[in-house]
């Protein structure tokens, strides 16, 4: 007979701000019911050891993480004075520790000093599954035209960021109608100075793009660990469930937690569904750079499948994972929780998306200009006036200010964020 092994879990219910009373934090496991963390400590000790201890069950690559007593959080970083700079320690040598063995290096290698290149941490609470108090708005429109070349008209948007839909809902609609009148059959989007945003957005702007004859076809999965898909992710029964408007959920006669949320993979695929009445696009351009990141890169790995992608400017920065915030404490805990694969199964630019036209654009464009170097080059490529080999001899690489692309990207208001996590049926 299968041995039946009962895995119990006690974790510190979370200290409220302000709260500096010693709480339980301890994980039973197995039959022996272990115990695996310190029932008694310091405020700074049982964050310390939830941030383990989230990680151990949440994070993607939660695999290679060791064993509470091996990675021992309070002797590792009980001699760091600053808590938040202990915690981000904690975090960033947690995110170290899976290697990508194509590049031999984590997949989290820093772009600048000891930060994660995805995982992060704040201070200040999010609301869980939406982190929607945390996040700048932003401004997704930042130019939208048409351009006549020669007899072939090009719709052109540049897009800064992607606010959640209902703060910009109507001006892509707006946008996006005036676009769709003069039947362009390609498309210049702008996602040079986009970090990403709300996925919701992004998969809008994609429906907005195709054609209805891609109805019900796949657009992305995310794709989390394998106990996060299998519902065995107990810790998360300590972070509430809140709707699109911050409210509490009923789930089988009580407050629903983020623990009762389907992570299957059937469970969270997104499939087209046409917005909007523009119905020509052929093939779509891409302006790039090391700013555009996660959310931005799956609205370009989402079309790839489907269309003539061309990708013009620099490598874009690599971040095909998403996040959900996890409150600890006072702190928002965002760890790299889910990879995000188009319908083809591609994920795997880690290091970033290389452009197939490498231009090294100025730093303030003249955004929407046919002689701007990057549109121009684009709308060469529309026309056939140039060639993908003899640009790429032509141009030069990317020179990476990688302290000034670090502090642009890799902060609360440039993630790919998921707020329509659902509840299991």
């Amino acid at each position: 007979m299968q041995q039946q092994i009962k895995i119990y879990f006690a974790l510190l219910v979370l200290i409220l701000m302000g709260t500096s009373a010693c709480k339980k934090a301890q994980v039973f496991i197995g039959d022996a019911e272990e115990i695996v963390s310190p029932t008694t400590g310091t405020r700074n000790q049982f964050t310390l050891d939830s941030i383990f201890l989230y990680a151990k069950q949440v994070y993607l690559w939660n695999e290679v993480l060791p064993g509470y007593a091996e990675f021992n959080p309070r002797q590792k970083y009980e001699t760091i004075s600053s808590d938040i700079t202990a915690f981000r320690k904690e975090l960033f040598d947690i995110s170290q520790l899976k290697i990508n063995l194509a590049t031999g290096s984590p997949y989290e290698l820093p772009v600048y000093f000891e930060n994660p290149k995805y995982s992060n941490l704040q201070l200040g609470r999010s609301l869980p599954g939406t982190s929607a108090e945390v996040v700048n708005p932003g401004t997704a429109i930042l130019a939208s035209k048409l351009i006549a070349t020669g007899s072939v008209q090009v719709a052109y948007i540049a897009l800064g960021s992607f606010p959640k839909l209902s703060t910009t809902k109507a001006a892509l609609d707006e946008a996006f109608a005036d676009l769709a009148s003069a039947n362009p059959k390609a498309i210049v989007i702008d996602l040079r100075s986009n970090g990403g945003g709300y996925l919701e957005t992004a998969e809008y702007i994609a429906n907005l793009i195709v054609p209805g004859s891609l109805n019900g076809k796949v657009m992305y999965s995310e794709v989390f660990n394998s106990a996060m898909q299998n519902g065995s992710v107990p810790i998360l029964k300590h972070q509430p469930y809140l709707d699109a408007n911050g409210k509490t959920t009923l789930y089988n006669g009580r407050n629903a937690t983020m623990a009762d949320v389907d992570y299957s993979v059937a469970g969270n695929t997104y499939k087209f569904s046409k917005k909007g009445n523009l119905q020509s696009i052929q093939s779509v351009y891409f302006i790039v750079s090391g700013n555009t990141a996660s959310a931005s890169e799956m609205l370009i790995s989402c079309l790839k499948p489907y269309f003539d992608v061309k990708l013009i400017g620099e490598k874009t920065y690599g971040k095909p994972v998403g996040f959900f915030g996890i409150n600890i404490d006072q702190y928002s805990l965002y760890l790299s929780s889910f990879l995000i694969k188009n319908a083809n199964g591609w994920f795997d630019y880690f290091t970033g998306m290389q452009p197939d036209v490498m231009i090294k654009g100025v730093d303030y464009p003249v955004l929407g200009d046919p002689d701007e170097l990057c549109l121009n080059a684009a709308l060469s490529l529309v026309t056939g006036t140039r060639t993908l080999t003899a640009s790429k001899l032509a141009t030069t690489g990317k020179i990476a200010n990688v302290k000034a692309d670090f502090l642009r990207v890799n902060n609360v208001e440039s993630v790919m964020l998921e707020n329509r996590l659902r509840l299991r049926k």
